[in-house]
């Protein structure tokens, strides 16, 4: 007679199965990042595939769009660009005083020369993760660490480049960090993510320091990644409770992070004065074989 009951595999076995796999996969993990490119490479042509209803539906959008709606768009952007050609005028004039005071106190500053736009074609779904996929890559020059701005302030930065898309980890993503500072006093700090879409923290602040409710944050410039001077987020609270050792300090991002879809893509000056040098000496070094062979 059969047992009514069969015993399965003990949690032990369990255990051990499932210790045994997750070694197994960390340490697959390193040799697993080439086939893992290759494979975000092949199947770009999906996303893109999969992104084709939305603009259809964009399209179709725009193409149906009344008269009316048209004359006043219209409007509003010649409003808008009064407003922003009386700002530029200003703005010259500061950007030559600057300019001025820099080379009196010899401070170069490193300035965006070359900027593309690209699209936003996918969004994490992952709650934990904060990260977007763009519809430019290798084939852009795109490359892992570029800075990733919209029309408010810093996106995040590049973390994985494929051959037509780019994945960009946004400034609110836990793992995210960004060193900024202060446009009242030029105190600088890291900004992290916290893991909201719209808050970020800067930690391991004095309680000493310079900084209040309201207080803007621009990007510093250090650490060679992001350009000098873009806004970041604007600090929203500041506690200095006796318990702790360090002020607690929470900010907003500038940027639409959970509405995006248009980003700037930006190369800083001196990686665009690197791969010209470096394209001069390869077409001088071009030249001398050509010479010897002669």
């Amino acid at each position: 007679m059969k047992p009514i009951f069969v015993r399965g595999i003990s949690n032990q076995s369990r255990l051990t199965l499932a210790i045994f796999l997750s070694v197994a996969l960390i340490v697959a993990n390193d040799k697993l990042e080439a086939p893992r490119q290759s494979l975000s490479s092949i199947l770009s042509p999906l996303q893109y595939l999969a992104n084709l209803p939305g603009l259809l539906m964009d399209w179709s959008s725009d193409t149906l769009a009344t008269r009316d709606m048209l004359q006043t768009q219209n409007g509003e952007l010649q409003r808008q660009q009064l407003l922003m050609s009386e700002r530029l005028q200003r703005f010259e004039h500061l950007r030559q005083e600057n300019e001025r005071l820099r080379a009196l106190l010899g401070s170069p500053v490193q300035l965006a020369v070359k900027k593309v736009v690209a699209e936003v074609m996918e969004v994490a779904s992952d709650p934990f993760r904060h990260y977007v996929v763009l519809n430019r890559g290798a084939q852009d020059q795109v490359y892992v660490g570029q800075p990733v701005v919209d029309a408010l302030g810093v996106i995040g930065q590049v973390i994985e480049v494929s051959a037509l898309t780019s994945r960009v980890l946004m400034v609110s993503d836990p793992t995210h960090g960004i060193p900024v500072r202060v446009t009242r006093n030029d105190v600088r700090a890291v900004a992290n993510g916290t893991g909201e879409i719209d808050q970020i923290e800067l930690r391991h602040v004095a309680k000493s320091a310079d900084i209040i409710a309201g207080d803007l944050l621009v990007s510093s410039g250090l650490g060679n990644r992001f350009p000098e001077g873009y806004p970041v987020a604007r600090v929203m609270k500041v506690s200095r409770d006796e318990g702790q050792n360090y002020a607690v300090i929470t900010a907003q991002p500038l940027a639409a992070l959970d509405r995006i879809r248009y980003v700037l893509l930006i190369w800083p000056e001196d990686l665009i004065e690197n791969e010209t040098l470096l394209e001069d000496e390869q077409a001088f070094s071009g030249k001398d074989v050509e010479t010897s062979h002669e």
